[in-house]
This record gives structure tokens, sequence and C-alpha cells, in this order.
């Protein structure tokens, strides 16, 4: 049984009273013990935060670089993270992608080093909309994927987290059936160019527009194992996203 996985990913949002705010609510939660949940946190508040955090939500950053230490002005490292009590980091975000312009090979060696330092990574993957439009989306997603594979030794310490680029922070939503779609062509790609085992043990979680009111119905899916929610988990519906797997 691959155990259902929740991360909050909050961007570039929040305050020390807004922080407080969040975490009071969700240590006040009835959150379902067989999710995982992590927070993806500001590099600024990772302290902060594991400091608040209750035991049962585990705390990632948001990005890292690709190297312990050096002349990397604004950079912070996995060691670092892992000096504050983080244990994840995110990484390939469509937002790192395609703002910051990180490309599938600077994601991987991130990933590699991330990994080697002993994080383990929610590794992002999706395609643009006229991406899949064109009827790109199995060649794209295939492609990040096997960057970010190349460099993994141990997928216990990674997530996989398909993030459409349309359906991010627009509102608009991947059906249940779409993501399905993507999630086995994943696993279906992993089986073939990793093994069978980590076919199966992998999480593969969906991102994008995920809300209290669309997460019961999206977790239903076969190969859909969680979620990486962006604007809802700044809300109180991240608890009713955390829980959408009971309603299954």
């Amino acid at each position: 049984m691959r155990k259902f996985y929740v991360g909050g990913n909050w961007k570039m949002n929040g305050s020390k009273k807004e922080i407080e705010a969040l975490i009071c609510n969700l240590s006040n939660a009835d959150l379902d013990p067989a999710t995982e949940v992590v927070v993806g946190v500001p590099s600024a508040y990772l302290d902060y935060t594991k400091q608040l955090l209750p035991k049962n939500i585990q705390l990632s950053a948001q990005n890292c670089y690709k190297v312990p230490k050096g002349a990397f002005t604004g950079e912070i490292s996995p060691a670092m993270i892992k000096d504050v009590g983080g244990c994840w980091v995110i990484l390939g975000h469509s937002e790192r992608r395609h703002i910051f312009g990180e490309s599938d090979q600077l994601v991987a060696e991130k990933v590699c080093h991330a990994l080697s330092e002993g994080l383990c990574v929610i590794a992002c993957v999706g395609e643009k909309i006229e991406e899949r439009e064109c009827g790109l989306t199995e060649e794209v997603v295939y492609r990040q994927t096997k960057a970010i594979a190349d460099y993994v030794t141990d997928w216990c310490k990674v997530v996989i987290a398909y993030e459409p680029v349309w359906a991010i922070g627009t509102g608009k939503t991947a059906t249940p059936q779409q993501a399905q779609e993507v999630h086995c062509q994943i696993r279906q790609w992993l089986r073939k160019n990793v093994n069978e085992k980590v076919a199966e043990q992998t999480r593969i979680i969906y991102g994008g527009s995920v809300t209290g009111k669309n997460a019961a119905e999206l977790a239903k899916e076969k190969d859909i194992d969680g979620f990486l929610v962006g604007g809802a988990s700044l809300k109180p519906e991240f608890i009713d996203i955390v829980n959408a797997k009971r309603k299954c």
C-alpha cells in the first residue's frame, strides 16, 4: 500500500502571524493519521515553522541548490534545510522551470544532491497548455521524469508530483480521468524504465488547483496517491484535502 501523501506549498506567502494561525488550525484539526502531511515553507520561515509544527506534520523547503556551499547568492543547500529541521524539498516546480528558467538537467542535479544529503524530494513534472493541446503531454512528462530518474538511487525518498502547468493557480483542474491517465502513464514509464517494484511503490501525487471540493473525487483514482496543494494550503479547506482519502 502506498501511503496517501498531501503536501502544502505555501509559495512566497506568509508572515509569523499568518504562520501561527495556519499551524494552530492544523494542530487542532482531526487529520487522517493514514495520510502523510508535509508543508513547504519559504526559506526565511523554515526554522520558525519547525518550532511550531506538531509532530504529525513534516517540514519541507521549496527549493535548494545542487552543491553543499559556495558563492551562490540567494540559494540554500540541503544541509542548511536539514540543519533547521527540514526533511523534504520541492524540486522542479513549474514556477522554477518556467519563471526562473531551470532546465531538466539542473532539476535532476538538484534532486541528486538533495538525495545524497539525506533529504526526501517532491519531484515535479508537468506540461504547459500548448504542449497538451499539441498532444505532447506524454512526451514532456516522460522527458522530465527520465531526467530525474537518471539521478535517483533510492526511490523510497522520492514522491513524483504531476502538475499540469495550465492548472496551477488558474482555477482550472484536470478532471480525475485526465489526471489518472497521466499518473498511469508515469507509473508505466517507471515500470518499463526502472523496475516493477519502484513503479508499484513510488507515490505519484497531483497538483493543480486542488480544493476541498474536488480532492475526494481525485483521490478515488487508482494511481493518484495524494496532492501537492498551492493556494488551498493557506486556507482552512486544506484540512478537507488532507482527509480526502477518508471519503473514498
